[in-house]
């Protein structure tokens, strides 16, 4: 008997929402359920309309719509983190929790009723269950949220629409209808977050650190949409663009984000990242360090450019060598980690700006750069990169930053959370760090049994799980802050089950599993 890929991946994430309701307990919970349900019925619809090519856009191919497991992560991140932030006392986080919940679930039925309205002919069935959900749904936010947290939400949503619009068309066949889902809602929301709190600068308040992401979010956001747009007109190889560009960011840079994030923080954002940086000699080693790994990173990309000019053209690097790059990041944010959060928080949202900005030079052959970086890195391009651009090693990023960035300091007693919760910070370091890089070379190298109806092997999982196991031993043992409290069955049935997930999804793993491993971990 054939199983099912598509429904294993469904059951694993209901796994996780019924831990969460049995945890969490209330209308919201209660919603979330109900959102799975109809997910469920809309992403069977849209991988039919994925398969006889009928969808409005061009999607990732070779691979399901992802409905399901993308729709669930921001309604069980708010939930959870509202549980965290309500227990801690905290009243501000905690109806900004209640925002991000209702602002995911309004996301997903948004991304439902697109999904529903262009299928023929209209599935009648999930159309009534659509609608009950959504219901339920508006019924629970007209209960909980005040005026103003409402129009907040349809702000978001707002911006989504007119960001999807936008991305989608211009990069076709980039992500899956729950990846665009998961990374423009995410964008959406970072930016109406930002201009929201632009507008009411008296009430700015915390750590200067938070707003570094936002704006660097917003500006690349900016910088990618305007030349996506002025190069359908004009010619982006020659010398003349190649200036404009690089005046253009300049210009956004120094003369925009610098300024908006002075208002944030107080000073002049490079006097301010100087002290920052400076401020003790631990930090100065661990940016040497951070050096270091960078250039070894390089040295790995020329070398292995350098075999495939010597050796056939059609070489591809293995998927050992790409894992590489996660041994040498779980080198980069283990330290980080351990000694100093807020620097390395800091250092991977420079990372990230740095990331957009080569992908655009290379997106749009840029010079000096552009065709370098074009040559260098489809060495190391595999399936999920089939639009025109390169996203594995920005993924890889964010999978790791995720965790630290959500890491909710306001809601959590002393900097830390008890139990499971103090390794909440190294979700992405497992899951995708240690869990999916053994998964990839056990399993690619040593793997026989497979897992029906995927090309994952047990013994590869089994591996996964076994090296998480053990790592979160050493970080045990290295950091001091981590207290598990009993809480070890816990942590062993989320990575396992998180395992499964890695096992049976066709999405990014690199940016869906840190984030469950994440809710998992926080409950």
């Amino acid at each position: 008997m054939q199983i099912n890929p598509v429904l294993v991946e469904s059951t694993v994430v209901l796994a996780v929402v019924l831990c969460v309701h049995m945890v969490v307990w209330n209308q919201h919970s209660w919603c979330s359920i109900a959102l799975f349900i109809q997910a469920f019925y809309v992403q069977h619809k849209w991988d039919r309309l994925l398969k006889s090519g009928a969808a409005v856009f061009q999607f990732r191919p070779g691979t399901n719509s992802g409905i399901v497991p993308a729709s669930m992560v921001m309604p069980l991140l708010g939930l959870v983190l509202r549980e965290k932030c309500s227990a801690s006392g905290n009243v501000y986080f905690e109806r900004f929790s209640m925002v991000v919940t209702i602002t995911g679930m309004m996301l997903a039925l948004f991304l439902s009723l697109i999904a529903l309205g262009i299928t023929r002919p209209m599935p009648t069935n999930t159309c009534v269950i659509a609608g009950m959900a959504g219901s339920a749904i508006l019924y629970t936010t007209k209960q909980t949220l005040t005026v103003s947290e409402v129009i907040e939400v349809l702000e978001v949503l707002l911006i989504f629409v007119y960001l999807s619009l936008i991305v989608l068309y211009l990069l076709p066949r980039c992500f899956t209808p729950g990846e665009a889902l998961l990374i423009v809602g995410g964008i959406s929301f970072i930016v109406n977050q930002l201009i929201k709190r632009s507008l009411n600068l008296a009430e700015v308040k915390g750590d200067p650190v938070n707003y570094f992401l936002p704006v660097v979010v917003l500006g690349s956001l900016l910088l990618g949409v305007f030349f996506a747009l002025l190069f359908c007109f004009m010619e982006s190889e020659t010398w003349v663009s190649s200036l404009f560009f690089h005046m253009m960011t300049a210009v956004l840079g120094l003369g925009i984000l610098m300024p908006w994030l002075s208002l944030f923080i107080g000073r002049h954002p490079i006097m301010w990242l100087l002290d920052f940086l400076t401020l003790n000699d631990r930090r100065l080693c661990l940016l040497g360090y951070w050096v270091f790994l960078a250039v070894v990173a390089t040295c790995v990309v020329f070398h292995q450019n350098h075999q495939r000019q010597s050796g056939s053209k059609k070489h591809q690097a293995s998927t050992v060598v790409r894992k590489y790059f996660h041994l040498i990041v779980v080198a980069t944010y283990v330290p980080g980690l351990i000694y100093d959060r807020q620097l390395l928080h800091v250092a991977s949202v420079g990372c990230l700006a740095a990331f957009l900005f080569l992908e655009y030079v290379r997106y749009f052959r840029i010079r000096p750069l552009g065709q370098l970086l074009r040559q260098l890195l489809t060495l190391f391009l595999d399936e999920r990169d089939s639009g025109p651009l390169i996203l594995t090693h920005i993924y890889l990023l964010l999978g790791m930053s995720l965790p630290l960035w959500l890491f909710p300091g306001p809601c959590a007693p002393k900097g830390i959370l008890p139990g499971a919760g103090g390794l909440v910070p190294y979700a992405g370091v497992l899951a995708v760090g240690v869990g999916d890089t053994v998964a990839s070379v056990f399993g690619s190298t040593m793997g026989e049994i497979r897992w029906p109806g995927t090309k994952k092997t047990m013994e590869g999982t089994a591996t996964s799980v076994f090296a998480q196991i053990i790592a979160v031993a050493m970080f045990l043992i290295f950091d001091a802050s981590i207290n598990l409290n009993s809480t070890y069955s816990w942590i062993v049935g989320s990575i396992t089950l998180v395992a499964m997930l890695e096992a049976y999804t066709s999405q990014i793993d690199n940016l869906l599993l840190p984030l469950y491993l994440f809710i998992l971990l926080l409950l």
